[in-house]
């Protein structure tokens, strides 16, 4: 079943989202996804690392906490402004699954040079159809939601660079 629902993800199938949006088991399925991409994520941050004579250590753990963090911040955003704006339905929880799920493509990125975009592509065409399928949406406002949601997510990396960074340099 888990495979099916991948494979339906990568055949960017709705009927898929729309299994995985009801299935509350299916929770920890989309968290394993993303701790897969994490994983892998986390593998090229600490490769690139180790060619600029950085900490691969540090990289790797960051990169792992990061596409958790996101993972969980969209799902969130994308929610509150789905379903405050443009009257969508849906749990915090069943966003976490789908766009979880979402993140499936994102596997491709262990094919060296290739594989990241084309799994970051197909990544972002799957999110559209997850958070549609997941909010109970049409196009026009699912598109709207995620503009929407993009433009708080970016203000929040902006706020958070700031105070972190600025605490980096405090420090040195």
């Amino acid at each position: 079943m888990f495979v099916n629902r991948i494979l339906g993800v990568f055949k960017l199938d709705a009927g898929t989202f729309e299994a995985v949006e009801h299935d509350r088991s299916a929770t920890s399925q989309a968290a394993l996804i993303v701790m897969l991409v994490a994983l892998l994520s986390g593998g090229g941050s600490a490769l690139g690392a180790v060619f600029k004579d950085s900490s691969a250590l540090s990289s790797f753990f960051s990169s792992l906490v990061l596409t958790f963090v996101g993972w969980i911040l969209v799902s969130v955003i994308t929610y509150f402004v789905g379903t405050t704006f443009f009257k969508g339905q849906a749990t915090i929880d069943e966003m976490l699954r789908v766009i979880g799920f979402a993140f499936a493509p994102q596997l491709l990125s262990i094919i060296p040079c290739v594989g990241w975009p084309i799994g970051a592509i197909w990544s972002l065409i799957a999110s559209f159809i997850a958070i549609r399928q997941g909010l109970d949406l049409d196009d026009a406002r699912t598109l709207f939601t995620i503009l929407i949601a993009f433009v708080i997510y970016i203000i929040l990396f902006i706020v958070a660079s700031l105070l972190f960074g600025g605490f980096n340099a405090l420090f040195r």
